[in-house]
């Protein structure tokens, strides 16, 4: 998916001068990277904003044109505002093409609905992480990981190193060393508790039925010369 992001140069600096050009429609940003000296640059809002809701923009090579120059860049950091649906700052990072780089790609499950864990077990599907850390050069980034749940069991997980990546795809070093889980299937925690209320409770006595039963009977005796014998007592 090819994304086009249109900036302008931007003179004024300081907070006063930002927050000045917000009000106008405008939201103030750098391009930094490769080499180059970082750039002060100015967006439209509305177009913006309009971008930071696809997935694919947060994780994409996204090609920016500043007067007519066109730079192959990454999203790295935007700020919003604590409470109004409007960004307050964006950061761009040019790549260089023969560079590795790092990023957090978006992973989408998939068969989550035929995996027996979920299909025969009735079992739950959790994510336990929804992007995972890779690094790859600019060319091979994909825009996301698929996760294939078709044979998950329930109560078994994929782990990071079970994922099918792209060529020229790796996880990050430390993501790779600690290899932690990714998706799971699990019985709800609401019907297990039921399941453990309901279970009828045995008490294991190593007796044979027969001598059980007569221990009952016994026991059952003496509560009753028990009984008969408190009257007599108080007299």
């Amino acid at each position: 998916m090819k994304i086009e992001v249109t900036a302008f140069p931007r003179t004024s600096q300081g907070k006063g001068a930002s927050r000045r050009l917000r009000t106008t429609g405008r939201v103030p940003g750098v391009i930094y990277g490769a080499g180059v000296d970082a750039q002060s640059v100015e967006f439209d809002h509305k177009a913006l904003l309009r971008h930071l809701k696809l997935e694919a923009f947060h994780s994409s090579i996204l090609d920016l044109t500043v007067e007519g120059k066109r730079d192959r860049v990454l999203l790295r950091d935007f700020q919003m505002h604590p409470f109004k649906e409007q960004v307050q700052h964006v950061d761009f990072q040019r790549i260089d093409p023969k560079k590795k780089i790092h990023m957090a790609v978006p992973l989408h499950f998939m068969n989550a609905e035929i995996a027996p864990g979920v299909k025969l077990g009735k079992g739950v599907v959790q994510h336990i992480i929804n992007e995972l850390e890779i690094q790859c050069l600019p060319d091979h980034l994909p825009e996301f990981i698929e996760v294939d749940l078709k044979d998950l069991e329930l109560g078994h997980s994929i782990h990071v190193s079970e994922l099918k990546l792209p060529e020229g795809v790796e996880p990050l070093p430390k993501v790779k060393a600690d290899n932690p889980s990714v998706v799971t299937v699990q019985v709800p925690r609401e019907i297990a508790v039921e399941e453990e209320v309901a279970a009828p409770v045995t008490e294991i006595t190593g007796q044979t039925p027969e001598a059980a039963a007569a221990a009952a009977a016994a026991a059952a005796g003496g509560d009753k010369k028990d009984a008969e014998k408190k009257p007599a007592e108080k007299k």
